[in-house]
């Protein structure tokens, strides 16, 4: 079974005031997100929401300035997403969305052994996503048009890093 993780389409990285705006590139990924939303949905698929929720003093923020602080409108899933009731949301404190989150057992649970990604950011929270699901055994892919980066070149390389070094399917 597939399971389409949704990951950090959140008001910091996605709304223009947000605190690591990913600049229009992440904006634009809205419709094409729900278009997949959408499409799993009908299929019956599991949508799985990831969002980055962060303690105040995290120590994320040693690399990062402050952002998707636990219980701020920063860590909000953006508006226009189309979440429903049913959709799983999984809060993570770090890169990958199976890190310190139950993630891998809902998925197992579930009989989910193919994900498909979509979110931000590539190089960063897509990619570590997509090597902790690639070392637990699932297979992996990724909508080229569903993903964003503050950066263009390390988006690129985040891409081929995935397909070359991970297996990943980059579709």
């Amino acid at each position: 079974m597939k399971a389409l993780l949704v990951i950090d389409m959140l008001e910091d990285f996605i709304d223009q005031e947000g605190a690591l705006y990913v600049g229009p590139s992440g904006e634009e990924l809205i419709p094409f997100i729900n278009q997949k939303v959408q499409e799993f949905r009908q299929d019956g698929a599991p949508i799985i929401f990831i969002c980055d929720s962060h303690e105040e003093d995290d120590s994320e923020f040693d690399m990062f300035q402050p952002h998707c602080i636990a219980g701020t409108s920063g860590s909000d899933i953006v508006g226009g997403i189309d979440i429903a009731p049913g959709d799983k949301v999984v809060k993570k404190r770090r890169y990958s969305a199976f890190f310190g989150t139950d993630l891998d057992i809902s998925l197992r649970e579930r009989g989910v052994n193919e994900l498909y990604l979509v979110g931000v950011c590539t190089n960063i929270c897509v990619l570590y996503t997509a090597a902790d699901a690639r070392n637990l055994g699932y297979k992996v892919n990724i909508y080229r048009e569903g993903v964003a980066s503050f950066d263009q070149a390390a988006h690129d390389f985040a891409l081929q890093e995935a397909e070359k070094t991970l297996g990943c399917k980059v579709i």
